[in-house]
């Protein structure tokens, strides 16, 4: 029985929802002409900057927004109107409905107070697997080790998304297996919770006319395609005929206004290929506006460890990347470096500080690479998964490195997960053939050697400095400041008494 303080703040919740409705509503007419778009973007920052209060951004960062707008050449202006003039109207009012309003600022003021609350971490969003059953058999893909056998049934996703709201989590993204395996319990969940905004991993080979239609309609739901390059690196690894499946998804996207971006995994065989300008250009041109690049993972035992990028791959990936994101590109794609962009989320997001995993038998894991875990969604609730002690071992340690570009604890500090496993008593929730955590990490054991030092050099390149708000357990944050003044002492010059 809800109380009624809740009811209150339900009903305020609901009021204040519909309130942004309306300005939204407004806002995009005004973007229909071209002529008003500047004006109606700073009207929205300065609405933005009135939500937020003291608790938002910078008034530098704010100034830097608002000269952004004001330059007719600044090519993330021109990259948001690309979006705004291709995107299905309704499609754009509950993409910024939902993950504006209800994730950036009313899940997230819900969040930063649950986490001093529950002294726990309390993600920005959910990752979970609809199912684990898949029609497609990847080289080395790290969901296949969780065998086929297993769903979470509807009752199981509407409570994580019921649970996770109550916390302030308004972002849930699917993965699998294939998620569209359950393509009609996917929709009746959009449907249910039109609230939330939802982002589905996807293989491509199960959309078509009627599903994007449906999608349209209910204007909360985002993908992310997977596709690996040319037509011959993409389909040496994931089978003959998905590159072709991929581009006729693109195509049913841009035809219906539907957001959608890629999910591309690199490896010692496709880095070059993944990044090369014209598979970035074509990928751009086909529509995708945003790309998650993820490092391929020696996960499970099916795993192949020969995939793992060599370091000298991985500092080109960290180079071109930004060289994609920077001024003097012109491409309309955004993309983002799951591994190599830690310090722009002050390192690993994992274990519920930005984002937790629900395989498709319930159990909940730190990372959709890490499968371990104490806790389970069919025996405890969301908050008790994130109290639960392998999530607590993760928000007493967050950051693992203080170098954000060694993030993981697995792949980069391997001697952190055996630890954590081990005192936290955590399983394998490896459904096929359970795999050790030391089998894991003696996959990582030399690449975190290699990479280390490598990686130590580029970080020392520049200056780096905690930011205002990194979600680290209050201890761990005490722990950091002092080591980070301490630092900054010894590098003061020393002044001459003579």
């Amino acid at each position: 029985m809800a109380t009624v303080a809740q009811k209150l703040a339900n009903l305020s919740h609901a009021a204040e929802r519909q309130v942004f409705s309306v300005a939204i509503e407004s806002f995009l007419k005004k973007l229909n002409k071209v002529e008003d778009r500047d004006e109606a973007y700073l009207k929205l920052v300065d609405a933005v900057t009135k939500f937020w209060g003291k608790d938002g951004a910078k008034k530098e960062t704010l100034d830097a927004v608002r000269a952004a707008i004001n330059d007719p050449d600044n090519r993330w202006k021109k990259f948001i109107n690309r979006v705004i003039d291709e995107t299905d109207p309704h499609v754009a009012k509950m993409t910024l409905l939902n993950l504006g309003y209800e994730a950036f600022f009313h899940g997230t003021k819900m969040i930063r107070e649950n986490r001093v609350k529950y002294n726990c971490n309390i993600p920005w969003l959910i990752l979970f697997d609809p199912t684990s059953a898949c029609n497609m058999h990847c080289k080395g893909c790290w969901s296949g080790t969780y065998g086929r056998k297993s769903n979470l049934s509807f009752e199981d996703m509407d409570k994580i998304v019921t649970q996770g709201k109550e916390l302030g989590v308004y972002l849930y993204m699917m993965t699998g297996g294939e998620p569209l395996v359950r393509k009609k319990d996917i929709l009746r969940l959009a449907e249910k919770h039109n609230d939330v905004q939802f982002g589905i991993f996807d293989n491509s080979t199960l959309i078509d006319d009627e599903f994007c239609q449906e999608v349209v309609r209910l204007g909360n739901l985002t993908f992310m395609l997977s596709i690996e390059g040319t037509p011959d690196t993409n389909d040496s690894r994931r089978g003959i005929g998905h590159y072709d499946a991929v581009m006729n998804a693109m195509d049913l996207f841009q035809k219906y206004g539907i957001i959608f971006g890629t999910s591309i995994c690199y490896t010692r065989t496709n880095c070059e290929a993944v990044t090369d300008e014209k598979f970035i250009r074509m990928i751009a041109d086909k529509g995708a506006r945003f790309g998650f690049f993820f490092h391929y993972m020696p996960v499970g035992n099916n795993a192949v460890p020969e995939l793992m990028p060599t370091v000298e791959q991985r500092k080109m990936m960290i180079k071109r990347i930004r060289e994609i994101r920077s001024e003097q590109s012109d491409i309309g794609f955004f993309p983002m470096d799951f591994q190599n962009d830690g310090e722009a989320v002050g390192g690993c997001i994992a274990g519920g500080r930005n984002y937790f995993h629900i395989n498709s038998r319930g159990d909940a894991e730190p990372c959709v690479f890490i499968h371990f875990s104490n806790t389970n969604i069919h025996e405890n609730s969301i908050l008790e998964m994130l109290q639960s002690p392998l999530f607590k071992a993760y928000h007493e340690g967050q950051p693992f490195n203080r170098n954000h570009l060694r993030p993981c604890p697995m792949l980069e500090n391997p001697q952190l997960l055996r630890e954590m496993v081990e005192r936290t008593g955590a399983h394998g929730t490896n459904e096929e053939s359970e795999e050790s955590v030391e089998h894991l990490c003696a996959k990582c054991d030399d690449y975190a050697k290699a990479w280390g030092p490598e990686a130590d050099k580029i970080w020392a390149e520049k200056e780096h400095a905690l930011k205002s708000y990194e979600n680290y357990d209050p201890k761990r944050l005490e722990e950091l400041l002092a080591e980070e003044a301490a630092e900054k002492n010894e590098k003061k010059p020393v002044e001459s008494v003579a």
